[in-house]
């Protein structure tokens, strides 16, 4: 039996406006982890950490680290977003029930959600730059093309999040992703250290299942300006093949958990 393609319509713009607005209501408190948070871990990481580590391949620790701290905030803003909020938005406030009741569909809620995760990783990843940039730790002009691919990035873990939200029988539950698959990929995904480090076997199942250790190399090659074709393109491709399947996949999840 073939899975049916849910349809989105542009309505969907609607509930990323309604998710906008709602965001800018609290612009303060909102837009201070993206400040705050990279000037601490390079502090710690990058020159405190940096000062007994030296140089990666040739590149010193804290440049090695900068672009792997973008790529967090895009996989933190965008599968946060779309798991703890989307629930309290699904299940407390019943805000898809009254955004169903209008001429919305449930394919149009949930793609708005989606769509406004990603705007998620796009702002943060945008404010997080503006900060490395400072520090001189990013290669400028290439590093802007991180803002762009941040979206499609946060869109992969938006969808990624909202599959875990369609299956959660409840808020505590969705822990279990958050500690068991957040908390390794955080930790294991070429981050703060090369995955050629790693064992064979682990390299690989980060390679096939990891979507971070993907990002990361995308975002490592744009910052320090130095693309490898092969190993940018199979991640770039990898990325973006997982994300148009699981936003489809997402969709027809959570279609399934609020038909009743």
């Amino acid at each position: 039996m073939s899975l049916p393609v849910p349809v989105p319509t542009r309505r969907a713009w609607k509930v990323w406006q309604r998710n906008r607005d709602s965001f800018f209501k609290t612009y303060l408190v909102n837009f201070l982890p993206p400040f705050i948070e990279p000037v601490l871990y390079l502090l710690a990481l990058g020159y405190g950490l940096g000062m007994f580590v030296g140089e990666i391949d040739g590149i010193p620790y804290v440049s090695f680290v900068a672009p792997a701290l973008l790529a967090i905030s895009m996989m933190n803003s965008s599968f946060f977003e779309c798991t703890y909020s989307s629930f309290v938005r699904m299940y407390y406030q019943k805000v898809y029930d009254a955004m169903v009741a209008t001429p919305l569909s449930i394919e149009d809620v949930i793609a708005g959600e989606l769509l406004w995760g990603a705007t998620r990783s796009l702002i943060y990843t945008t404010a997080m730059l503006v900060v490395l940039a400072a520090f001189g730790v990013v290669a400028l002009p290439s590093s802007l093309l991180v803002i762009p691919f941040s979206f499609l990035a946060g869109l992969l873990f938006s969808s990624i999040a909202m599959c875990f939200t369609a299956i959660s029988p409840s808020i505590d539950t969705l822990n279990y992703p958050a500690f068991l698959f957040i908390t390794p990929m955080f930790l294991f995904s070429g981050t703060f250290f090369p995955l050629s480090v790693l064992p064979q076997p682990i390299q690989f199942f980060a390679l096939a299942f990891l979507p971070l250790a993907h990002v990361v190399a995308v975002t490592r090659s744009l910052t320090l300006a130095s693309i490898s074709p092969p190993v940018f393109l199979s991640s770039l491709a990898w990325i973006g093949v997982v994300c148009a399947v699981l936003f489809f996949v997402s969709i027809h999840l959570m279609k399934k958990r609020l038909v009743v």
